[in-house]
């Protein structure tokens, strides 16, 4: 199945400072903004666009249980994840667990936008958080 970086996620500690870089230093886009309280999200996240690529500035909004507030405590802040759209999730999870991937089921959700995602162990991703995506 053929996938296509979608996004990059970005753990920050200052979402205003991000975006002001993102948008007067790399010439991006601020094309939202928006807080969800969702268990295993508990971030404000904006999102970039700079000449048609994505990036995600994810802020914990909870320092207790946010996986965001957890990542910058254990690695500090930058580069949390990357996306890959695939042309349909189901299927691409199927393809993943015949390879012995595994998928970390209690991540998977449909985002404010209609965006069905999972995220990949990284245990078997060789440390790096992936995620998984598609828009039905």
């Amino acid at each position: 199945m053929k996938k296509v970086l979608d996004h990059i996620g970005i753990a920050v500690r200052d979402l205003e400072g991000s975006i002001n870089f993102y948008i007067h230093v790399l010439g991006g886009e601020l094309v939202d903004r928006y807080r969800s309280e969702a268990a295993g999200v508990e971030s404000e996240i904006a999102i970039i666009d700079i000449d048609g690529a994505r990036t995600e500035l994810l802020m914990p909004t909870n320092n207790t249980t946010s996986p965001i507030a957890r990542f910058i405590k254990q690695k500090g802040k930058g580069v949390h994840h990357i996306a890959y759209r695939v042309d349909n999730l189901d299927i691409a999870i199927e393809d993943l667990k015949k390879e012995d991937i595994r998928v970390m089921e209690h991540t998977r959700r449909v985002n404010k936008h209609g965006r069905r995602l999972i995220y990949l162990n990284p245990a078997d991703t060789e440390g790096t958080i992936i995620e998984y995506c598609d828009y039905p």
